[in-house]
């Protein structure tokens, strides 16, 4: 099944990019998500309207990502969260609540779909997120989760 990705999709590609995927993955995965649309002539259109949206706001280098790597480093960052007496969360930190986080302490804005977490974060704590900046660089933040 030949799509083209609306999403960027881990291990698959970015948004924009046609791929050829197995039948049911297709159908099962990406087109209900949203990640992908079917391939046809007319939407080659709409693939260098995305490819186009993409460099905007894409890191345009890789001298640049490396400064914003040391600058996402070198920030302390504190996401406040609603918890509970034990330290429990009334619900999970998102990617969303992260980027927010990062911006409000003073670092670079982000977006919320390069931010890589490994488990759901449910109680307050340190914990280690994975921010991909460009194809080459990524960077690793640490931050806080503390009561709201």
């Amino acid at each position: 099944m030949k799509l083209i990705l609306t999403h960027e999709v881990s291990g698959l590609g970015e948004a924009g990019d046609i791929v050829e995927v197995k039948d049911g993955y297709g159908r099962n995965y990406l087109l209900p998500r949203g990640l992908a649309t079917g391939w046809t002539k007319g939407g080659q259109k709409q693939v260098d309207a995305l490819t186009k949206g993409r460099e905007v706001r894409e890191i345009k280098d890789l001298d640049q990502a490396k400064g914003v790597k040391g600058q996402l480093e070198a920030t302390s960052v504190k996401v406040p969260a609603k918890s509970g007496q034990s330290g429990r969360l009334f619900g999970a930190v998102s990617n969303g609540d992260i980027a927010a986080a990062v911006k409000a302490a003073g670092g670079p804005e982000l977006d919320k779909r390069k931010i890589e977490v490994k488990q759901a974060i449910k109680t307050v704590g340190s914990y280690e997120a994975t921010v991909r900046l460009h194809a080459e660089v990524s960077a690793t933040l640490k931050f806080e989760v503390v009561p709201a």
